[in-house]
């Protein structure tokens, strides 16, 4: 195995179980313990904590959801005082009441440990500088990036969202190896350069990692020609920790290692909650292993993806997501994700990689648009042609009938952050 792997990396099958179920019963009683919902929820379903008596036991356990969060705000989730909790981060709330998270110190060291294992995975190494354009905040992507970075003994330009043509000035100036960003945004700094006349393959950049939203490969292979770097994935949520939760392996881009020491993945049917086998596709639910403040057991993360086995390390590998059952549009009873949607623009000659997803209601049908740019320079004749093939393949890939609308480039809102791929226009009841 390469030197750079820490202790947990190197464990095998049987230890890293062992390990697992040791942390996942203190979990659970931990929870039981200091957190009112769980005992609720433990006693409701007629379990106590030594009834887990082995990974396969965790099944039993009941789900927790982003609702049951929101229910308990802003802090009814904690397991510990507050004299104990050292942060707290939330989500935008755009949807509802935020869902608030709490970290002890103890919690905020090993989010930085899980973070540094990442960014190690990812290529970087102590000494890079690492350009971390995710934003600070209640959002838990800046600061946890800008932590896991020093962890690993990198020095960190804390440039955060915005600002897109200073950003490229620090990019130029400070030559930073590495950049943590969204995807979506990362397409906004091209541009910029672009912009500048300033060619993205000369820049000192040779590792982008990319997380906060779905992304796809069509898109991985964008970024990687046009600024000449490897383009990884980095995933996490709020919820259970931040990022830092899985992390592709620059040697392999073949999907995203869980840290598993400190995170315990399931896929379950999102209808029925059924537990899939490890290669079937479902929704992603985690519990947490080692956290304080606010422990997770069974979260329902809306996700979907599928488990397989390790590659470049020994934990278990999540497919790159490939969408959330929230986003899922269902049209004329065909199930439709914006991923999919990404795929077909990416690939159609004359198009830019910036587009929305406008639904509409047309008499009592729901109807989709695709707004989608073309590149600069595009014929009007090769944009009508554009239109036609995205269309067809809408129709041809996914069963449903779509219109589309090529537009003027940088037509389409830039992204500074996570990017609204769907824009609900239907009149509201």
């Amino acid at each position: 195995m390469p030197p750079q792997l820490d202790a947990a990396e190197r464990l095998g099958p049987r230890e890293l179980g062992a390990l697992q179920l040791e942390r996942l019963q203190d979990t659970l009683l931990h929870a039981y313990e200091n957190v009112p919902f769980y005992r609720a929820a433990f006693d409701k379903a007629g379990l106590r904590p030594d009834d887990c008596r082995s990974l396969a036991d965790l099944a039993r356990f009941p789900f927790t959801t982003k609702d049951d969060l929101r229910a308990n705000y802003p802090f009814g989730m904690f397991a510990v005082e507050q004299s104990e909790v050292r942060r707290l981060h939330a989500s935008s709330g755009t949807t509802g009441l935020p869902t608030v998270v709490g970290y002890t110190e103890r919690d905020l060291s090993m989010w930085a440990d899980v973070v540094a294992r990442s960014i190690r995975a990812a290529g970087g190494r102590p000494g890079d500088k690492v350009h971390v354009a995710y934003g600070y905040g209640l959002f838990t992507g800046g600061l946890g990036a800008h932590y896991g970075a020093e962890r690993l003994g990198c020095t960190v330009i804390p440039a955060s969202g915005g600002m897109t043509a200073r950003q490229v000035r620090l990019i130029l100036d400070f030559r930073p190896e590495i950049i943590m960003v969204t995807p979506s945004y990362m397409l906004t700094l091209l541009e910029e350069f672009e912009r500048q006349g300033i060619d993205p393959r000369t820049t000192s950049l040779r590792v982008g990692i990319f997380g906060a939203e779905p992304w796809t490969e069509e898109m991985r292979h964008e970024i990687e020609e046009r600024f000449a770097i490897d383009a990884v994935d980095i995933y996490g949520l709020s919820e259970v920790i931040g990022p830092g939760v899985a992390q592709e392996c620059v040697e392999t881009k073949d999907g995203l290692h869980i840290w598993e020491d400190h995170f315990y993945p399931e896929v379950v049917d999102p209808i029925t909650g059924e537990v899939m086998p490890d290669g079937e596709r479902g929704e992603l639910v985690f519990t947490s292993l080692t956290k304080e403040a606010m422990p997770v057991v069974r979260y329902r993360t809306r996700d979907l993806t599928r488990l397989l086995p390790g590659t470049a390390r020994v934990f278990r590998r999540m497919e790159k997501v490939t969408g959330r059952s929230d986003d899922m549009v269902i049209l004329r009873g065909v199930n439709l994700f914006p991923t999919q949607i990404e795929e077909i623009v990416l690939r159609t000659a004359g198009i830019a990689p910036h587009f929305q997803l406008r639904l509409t209601r047309e008499g009592r049908m729901d109807a989709l648009t695709v707004r989608a740019e073309a590149r600069a320079d595009t014929p009007a004749e090769r944009r009508e042609a554009a239109a036609r093939e995205i269309a067809a393949a809408v129709k041809d890939g996914i069963g449903v009938s779509v219109g589309v609308d090529i537009v003027d480039p940088e037509t389409i809102e830039r992204s500074v952050g996570k990017f609204k791929r769907i824009v609900d226009l239907r009149e509201r009841a």
